[in-house]
């Protein structure tokens, strides 16, 4: 148990360095993550795959620490992108045998493991360095229009996120068929989600993500994101929402 751990941690060290390394490498950051207003999912081969960064894993220091940026993304959102590739083959054996005695495990398996991918790959784009602040335009509008003002809307994230019982997610989304802004408390990856919701905005609160800096005070960790939440990036994703509807 004791050398599994020490190698966990030279593994997690070296790909420190080596995230590092690939961060600072010119034009590795500038590869586009959202395309025509869809997150880049997936390569050309259909494989799902785990993108880079939009910055260096200190950049959102000192509300989220180094360390557990690269954890997050290397070990957690990559182990989903992993789990997803192999759900999706084990679908594509079973279909090609004609055996669906497990294919029931695989599905459920996939929708754990594609919405984690989904939901991190949209976190990280909603974070940057010097982030903060408030919305503006038909985001700031349409948020004081449903919520009475911005910081009774950040109340509500925080009060969400805060609560969410075990592991999970708060969710602000766009649904096209009600033309209005939902906050969502999702629990795990895949559940009480709302069919059509549209996703801006991503507040993780698995513990994996604040642990190793915040220990169990979740609600400093919610409250420390808001100063380095990207209010541009879900303000595109909200115009490309609204024409979707």
């Amino acid at each position: 148990m004791e050398g599994s751990r020490r190698d966990f941690i030279k593994t997690a060290a070296a790909s420190t360095l080596a995230v590092t390394a690939m961060a600072s490498t010119p034009g590795l950051l500038a590869e586009p993550l959202i395309i025509n207003g869809f997150d880049k999912l997936q390569n050309d081969k259909g494989e799902f795959v785990l993108g880079p960064l939009p910055y260096t894993t200190d950049a959102l220091e000192p509300y989220m620490d180094a360390e557990t940026l690269n954890l997050h993304h290397t070990f957690h959102h990559g182990g989903a992108v992993k789990g997803l590739n192999n759900d999706m083959k084990k679908i594509s054996e079973a279909l090609e045998k004609n055996d669906l005695e497990t294919v029931d495990y695989w599905v459920k398996k996939s929708a754990y493991h594609g919405s984690s991918h989904i939901l991190h790959t949209i976190f990280w784009t909603n974070l940057k360095k010097g982030g903060g602040g408030q919305p503006k335009g038909e985001l700031l509008k349409l948020i004081e229009k449903q919520y009475q003002s911005f910081d009774k809307f950040k109340g509500l994230i925080s009060t969400v996120c805060n609560n969410v019982d075990g592991s999970g997610w708060g969710v602000v989304a766009y649904n096209p068929f009600t033309k209005q802004l939902n906050v969502i408390q999702c629990e795990n990856h895949e559940k009480l989600i709302q069919w059509g919701a549209i996703p801006l905005l991503i507040i993780d609160v698995w513990e994996h993500a604040y642990y190793l800096k915040y220990k169990n005070r979740r609600p400093e960790f919610v409250s420390a994101l808001f100063n380095i939440i990207d209010w541009d990036n879900v303000a595109m994703r909200l115009n490309y929402a609204m024409k979707s509807g």
